[in-house]
């Protein structure tokens, strides 16, 4: 199964996503992004279950969400430090982060390899 793709949005009350192809017509909410991923999972099984469909897994879920809300919620990824890593004008990241300008899908992907480069760094350290 192709995964489904779900739109993420910060609400006053925690976030909130919905799926992005019409087939599926879900939506949920949750306090924060680990909660809500759970309930996505929780919603897309709901309708497995009724469409008499297999259960599925973490991998059958696409999260998507904006950088500004990304920096928001991740306040400990400094988005200067960042740009130094993969090379981008900090003050051209710190537009992305604050929407004051729209990145191009090029730019984009740079800045998400970027944080899943950190990530992988940081999966594979170990302390003394």
């Amino acid at each position: 199964m192709k995964p489904v793709k779900f739109i993420v949005e910060k609400t006053f009350t925690g976030y909130s996503a919905y799926a992005k192809d019409d087939k599926y017509a879900l939506t949920t909410v949750g306090d924060t992004i680990n909660e809500l991923k759970a309930n996505i999972l929780d919603a897309l099984n709901s309708y497995m279950d009724f469409n008499g469909l297999p259960e599925v897994g973490n991998e059958s879920i696409a999260v998507q969400i904006d950088l500004s809300q990304f920096f928001d919620y991740y306040k400990e990824i400094n988005a200067k430090a960042l740009a130094k890593r993969i090379g981008m004008n900090e003050t051209l990241l710190s537009q992305y982060v604050n929407g004051i300008k729209e990145p191009s899908s090029r730019q984009t992907q740079k800045i998400l390899s970027g944080i899943k480069s950190l990530g992988k760094e940081l999966s594979s350290l170990e302390f003394t």
